[in-house]
């Protein structure tokens, strides 16, 4: 089940709320019992490195253009 993330505007809290995506827009109160809130935009990292993680190992040639498929170099 997805995960939503919530701000209170009362407080200022930062909360979660696991919830079936069915349910993602419905109101939520925060855990201090305030009911402003407000749904954030969350990101989704999959499979990847953090920003700023520098560069990954070097790929081996994928057959295409200056990928060492052509010999043009790559």
């Amino acid at each position: 089940m997805p995960r939503y993330e919530y701000r209170c505007r009362a407080c200022g809290d930062t909360f979660e709320v696991t919830r079936p995506m069915s349910e993602s827009s419905a109101p939520c109160a925060c855990p201090a019992g305030h009911d402003d809130t407000v749904k954030l935009l969350s990101t989704v990292a999959v499979g990847g490195r953090s920003a700023g993680a520098g560069p990954g190992p070097a790929m081996g040639g994928g057959g295409g253009c200056c990928g060492g498929g052509c010999g043009c170099g790559g």
